[in-house]
């Protein structure tokens, strides 16, 4: 068989959480609830972390991939804390309604906005 007839996968699996999760900002502020986690299938490492913020009795959501070395889990209070500014994140890449496919390229993307190494994130 040909890569040419290999069935294109992704190669990673989200797990949406049953129960929230909150997040802050690092001066404390609160910024909204990890979604799910989007796991590589192969090392079963966390890549990226995705973030809801805003919206009232589930509607007005937004969705923020934001790559999981910018988080910091406090066991203390039980919630993460993002490393960077709100504003950089809801400048981020994000979507409403349809999620994107969450590609190589996708994730080269949300790495660029957030300057960390592509490395960290490569899916293949």
């Amino acid at each position: 068989m040909s890569t040419a007839d290999t069935p294109t996968t992704l190669a990673l699996i989200e797990a949406t959480l049953v129960s929230t999760v909150k997040v802050e900002s690092r001066d404390g502020d609160k910024i909204g609830t990890v979604q799910s986690f989007l796991t590589h299938k192969v090392s079963g490492r966390v890549t990226h972390a995705v973030l809801s913020l805003g919206g009232f009795l589930g509607m007005g959501k937004s969705f923020y991939p934001l790559p999981f070395s910018l988080m910091n889990f406090d066991p203390v209070r039980d919630l993460y804390v993002v490393t960077i500014d709100r504003r950089m994140l809801e400048g981020g890449p994000s979507w409403a309604n349809n999620a994107p496919h969450f590609d190589q390229a996708y994730a080269d993307r949300v790495a660029g906005y957030y300057g960390v190494s592509g490395e960290d994130l490569t899916l293949r």
